[in-house]
Parts: structure tokens; C-alpha cells; sequence
């Protein structure tokens, strides 16, 4: 039986975009037997199948360093992998596919991350749409000999206990954190935001993590009837069977859209300085449910990791009433 590593180490919504893709070549190859390799905290993301094989490491936050690789080489290595594939291309995967290339002969492929197209969308040189992310996933997996067709693979939304969700009831879940200040659409405009759709009587669910986080959610719980935060109330799996029932999700350009793709859920996404165009909208989710302003300086940076050269963050000079219009649109009515 063939069989192949995949890697993906981080970030969260990177790793949980790679999902529908492992899935639907699992599904398309059931004579090869596929090793997912990342961290062990994303194993929900990856579905039960036969011939997938979750492999956690802690390898990023070993303090290791090049040992640590040789390590987890030498145990992978067990295997007996024909091939290897990178979804991640940094230094810590280039170490790791080294090894199998030069010490196992193992075919290797690699990801094709776009990097010059993605520093030319910055520079405002060449402002168009890129490839997704996962067609990039996609991509790389043709070349290892394992076209798929694009389109659903999601994953089976978790049941709820009986009663749970009342019928009539709109869930909206709201995800309004990100780990650079230039995706975190300002708090007090997302907190009008929350108030707005619990008085269109949809019920909100604030997602995200962290101690100062939680604080805020908690804050808005308190002072917004028919609002709930859920940060520290579970474990992952948790926020995904919620996360699996909501009938919309608001996110940033961060994990929480990632995740509900998964599930097929509809997110309306609200973008800053970060853009569409690098690829990393949500998988199959709709353009139509971007909420943006168009502006010269956008994108500021691929991640939203670089201050704003204005100090003002206009990107986000969106109305909290721009999206929860988007929210009821034809097609929550």
C-alpha cells in the first residue's frame, strides 16, 4: 500500500483550510494510506477516515531546533513514506523534507505559495485576484499524483442535544479577534454590531480565545441580552459542533471562517487591511459576503501584522449597519 506524509504544522486557519482538500483525495485514493502531520491541537479538523492517519507534533515549541528535526525525521522516516508533501514550505518543513530527499530518496513536492505574486498585491503593483489557498493545496496534490475535483467535501455537522437549537431560532456566531490589530474590525463598532442582530432576535455566540478576549466577550454577554460568549467553555471540538449549527458566522480574515467552511456554514466576513486577493477567503465561500471598503493602500501586508502607515486604521470605516444588512440579505429571510 503506498503510502504519504503531508505537512501543515500552522497556523490554525491555514491547517483547517487544508482539510476538505486531505479529505477529498482520502476519499478519491482509498488504496493509499495518507499521514497528516501537524500540530496536535488541530486534530478535530480532519475527519475519520480509513486511510488517514492524524500525526501530532510539538515540534515549533520544542526549543529543539535542529535536533528536534532530526528526531521527528527519524521517527517518521519508520513509515516508509514514497512521498512527501508540503503545504507549509518554512524553514522547520524545508528541514524535514530535506532529510526525506537526500537520506530516504523520497519524492518530494512542495507548495507553490505565490510569494512574488503576494508581494506585488502589497506593493499595489499587480492588485488582482490570486489563487486560493486551497487550490494551491489543491495544486500541489495533482503534482504528487492526486488530481481532485474542488467543490463540498465538508464535514458533518455535529449534532446538538434534543431541544438545544428552538426551530425559528437564528444563530449567529460572532468572531471578533485576530492576531493582528490590522484584521480586528475596532470593538466598539463589533459590539454595536452584537446589538444590532440580538435585536433582529438573533441569538449571538462570540468566539475566540485568550484571557483579554474572554474578558470583552464576557463584558458584552453581560450588558446584550440574547448574546453568549463561549471562549474558555469548551474544548475545540466544542466550538465546532456550535460553530457546525450556527446559520451565519461574522469573522475576521481569521480561523473562525476556516473552520465553519468546513462545515458549509455561511460566513460574512469583514476584511481591513489584510484582501481577499491573497487567496485566503474562506473555501467556497461566497465574494458576495465580503464586507471591505476599496482603498489604494490595501493591502497593507499579507497578514495584517504591519501598522497602519495612517495610524488610523480607515480600512475599517464600515458601519455596523453594513453587516448586518449583509447578515439579512435574501438569504436569511
Amino acid at each position: 500500500m503506498k503510502r504519504v506524509l503531508i505537512i501543515r504544522l500552522t497556523a490554525m486557519g491555514d491547517v483547517a483550510m487544508t482539510s476538505p482538500i486531505v479529505s477529498a483525495v482520502c476519499r478519491k485514493y482509498p488504496d493509499v494510506q495518507f499521514d497528516m502531520l501537524s500540530e496536535p491541537f488541530f486534530e478535530p479538523f480532519f475527519e475519520k477516515l480509513d486511510n488517514l492517519q492524524f500525526i501530532g507534533t510539538n515540534i515549533r515549541k520544542s526549543g529543539e531546533g535542529i535536533k528536534g528535526l532530526w528526531k521527528l525525521y527519524k521517527s517518521l522516516s519508520k513509515n516508509d513514506y514514497d512521498t512527501v508533501i508540503d503545504l507549509h514550505d518554512v524553514l522547520r518543513t524545508k528541514v524535514v523534507r530535506f532529510l526525506f530527499s537526500f537520506l530516504s530518496r523520497t519524492k518530494v513536492y512542495v507548495i507553490d505559495k505565490g510569494r512574488s505574486e503576494k508581494h506585488a498585491l502589497v506593493a499595489g503593483k499587480d492588485k488582482h485576484q490570486l489563487k486560493r489557498t486551497t487550490d494551491r493545496y489543491a495544486e500541489v496534490m495533482a503534482k504528487a499524483g492526486f488530481p481532485i475535483k474542488l467543490g463540498g467535501h465538508f464535514m458533518t455537522k455535529k449534532p446538538l442535544a434534543e431541544g438545544e437549537k428552538k426551530e425559528g431560532e437564528i444563530w449567529v456566531g460572532v468572531s471578533p479577534f485576530a492576531q493582528h490589530q490590522g484584521k480586528v474590525y475596532p470593538l466598539d463598532k463589533m459590539k454595536k454590531t452584537v446589538e444590532l442582530l440580538t435585536d433582529k432576535g438573533a441569538k449571538v455566540f462570540i468566539f475566540g480565545g485568550g484571557a483579554k478576549e474572554k474578558a470583552v466577550a464576557e463584558e458584552w454577554e453581560k450588558n446584550i441580552i440574547g448574546s453568549q460568549s463561549v471562549i474558555g467553555k469548551g474544548k475545540l471540538e466544542d466550538e465546532m459542533t456550535l460553530m457546525s449549527n450556527l446559520d451565519c458566522m461574522i469573522s475576521m480574515d481569521s480561523s473562525a471562517m476556516h473552520i465553519c467552511s468546513l462545515f458549509g456554514v455561511r460566513v460574512v466576513s469583514v476584511w481591513g487591511a489584510t484582501h481577499r486577493y491573497a487567496g485566503f477567503l474562506g473555501y467556497e465561500q461566497s465574494e458576495d459576503d465580503v464586507v471591505e471598503i476599496e482603498l489604494a493602500c490595501r493591502p497593507c501586508s499579507i497578514y495584517g501584522n504591519k501598522p497602519c502607515k495612517y495610524g488610523d486604521y480607515r480600512c475599517f470605516d464600515i458601519r455596523p449597519e453594513q453587516i448586518v444588512e449583509k447578515i439579512f440579505s435574501d438569504k436569511m429571510s
